[in-house]
């Protein structure tokens, strides 16, 4: 191993790069991370994920104050926004977190390269003005916002925007308009409407949440509608001009037709994100990019060059946190001549709205694609957790394969939906049918007792409904 400085090194320090360098580490490998930023943790922990959740989780305690649900149970107060202090608190998770990862490269032993990576050769990079070889390369650098052609963010003035602009207001803004109806537009949305900003989401598509069952779309519309989140679906954005301290937007039906003006304090561009491959000198290691800008691998994560590997937003597949966690893990246990594997048909996503939305494995849609299928629905309000708690929109719902009665999918909206959904990936994971999840015993009062009635509903037989 002399000729190499690394066995393994990773480029990004996302939460795939580095859970992989971690990995790698514990598995008795020389490894070196190359991170650019000043802070570890990429997109997620640093304008992303963490941040976000911070805002959300803050926002929602303020809209519970102001908005009378805490009233209702015999709390009253008179909420006062201090945006500084709640800015201050979402910097501190961040800092906490990403300086938390610091301390695990230094328990782990894994050498930061501080700068960003590119490939002089197909096992050699240079990170600020150094090259460093490797016996493995392990591409982890993420993605970033996809830009809108006609509307130019400028996040340093705070009118035109993208995510990371949209965690640092410096006011809450009086219109703020979303363009997205995706998982990102939804949640900065929520966060600036409970705070006070009027807010309204232009959508191409004729639903929010591409991607996601349609029951599901179609009841998350309904529910931020009732909160006061407004929607232009169909319409496109075909260019956005900042006069003075606003933007006015011009809008066009997606299928053609006559153009309006929309005018907004804010306006965030969240239409999606897109592989962080440009820069990183793919040629001179032998490799290229698909027409999405995507790196190809085999399923255990290996390129078309050996020794090079990549994980993460950069490969096709969910652009979520945890995809990548998973692929780092099983890619360094590749590396180390274990086997990694990870079952992509279950990567659970969620959105962290009020309620929250979460799905797992096909939709009703995709599954019924396949072939025949029995579905299994069950409400929140008949839940007495949620009903309890005030909390009585949306339902859980179960889909599984008529003949085998294996489950397929499973999609909920409620409060706690993010944490509900781990228990369907796991069954999902040992192959359960609906006939396990139901004589599972679940524990009284909880939200999940949800999970347990829809599955028991694919027989057609629920009990509290």
């Amino acid at each position: 191993m002399a000729d190499y400085d690394y066995d393994v090194l990773v480029i990004g320090s996302g939460p795939g790069g580095y859970v992989a360098a971690i990995r790698a580490a514990q598995l008795g490998l020389k490894t070196a991370c190359a991170e650019g930023r000043e802070t570890l943790g990429g997109t997620c922990l640093n304008v992303g994920c963490i941040p976000s959740k911070a805002m959300l989780h803050a926002s929602e305690y303020f809209e519970a104050a102001a908005g009378g649900a805490m009233a209702a149970m015999g709390i009253k107060v008179k909420p006062e926004l201090d945006l500084p202090v709640m800015h201050g608190q979402r910097k501190d998770a961040v800092k906490g977190l990403t300086g938390g990862i610091e301390f695990l490269f230094k328990k782990n032993k894994i050498d930061w390269l501080k700068g960003y990576a590119q490939f002089t050769s197909k096992d050699s990079v240079e990170v600020a003005g150094k090259t460093y070889r490797a016996k493995n390369i392990i591409i982890a650098t993420g993605s970033s916002v996809t830009p809108l052609p006609g509307v130019d963010v400028d996040n340093d003035k705070q009118i035109i925007v993208d995510s990371t602009g949209a965690l640092e207001l410096a006011k809450v803004p009086g219109h703020m308009v979303v363009i997205g109806g995706g998982v990102i537009g939804l949640e900065l949305g929520s966060v600036w409407r409970r705070l006070g900003a009027k807010v309204t989401v232009v959508e191409f598509l004729d639903q929010i949440l591409p991607g996601m069952d349609g029951d599901v779309r179609k009841d998350a519309n309904k529910i931020l509608k009732k909160q006061g989140m407004e929607f232009k679906l169909k319409t496109k954005v075909t260019k956005a001009d900042v006069k003075g301290k606003k933007a006015v937007l011009t809008l066009e039906p997606a299928a053609g037709g006559d153009a309006e003006t929309l005018e907004a304090d804010v306006v965030l561009v969240s239409i999606g994100r897109r592989p962080n491959t440009d820069g990183l000198g793919l040629d001179k290691a032998g490799l290229a990019v698909n027409q999405r800008g995507q790196i190809e691998t085999d399923h255990d994560f290996s390129t078309l060059v050996p020794g090079i590997w990549a994980i993460g937003d950069v490969i096709p597949g969910p652009m979520l946190a945890h995809k990548a966690e998973d692929e780092g893990i099983a890619c360094a246990e590749n590396i180390a001549g274990l086997t990694g594997i990870v079952n992509h048909d279950v990567i659970p996503s969620v959105v962290y709205t009020w309620p929250e939305i979460a799905g797992v494995g096909l939709t009703e849609e995709q599954a019924k694609e396949k072939g025949e299928v029995k579905v299994g629905k069950f409400p929140m309000m008949a839940n007495s957790r949620a009903k309890t708690n005030h909390e009585p929109d949306g339902f859980v719902k179960v889909i599984a394969d008529a003949k085998s009665d294996r489950v397929l999918g499973v999609w909920c909206i409620a409060s706690v939906a993010g944490t509900m959904i781990a228990q369907a990936a796991q069954a999902m994971e040992f192959g359960a049918t609906s006939e396990d999840i139901a004589y599972t015993c679940h524990a009284h009062p909880t939200h999940s007792e949800a999970i347990k009635e829809a599955a028991m509903a694919v027989t057609g037989k629920p009990i509290h409904i």
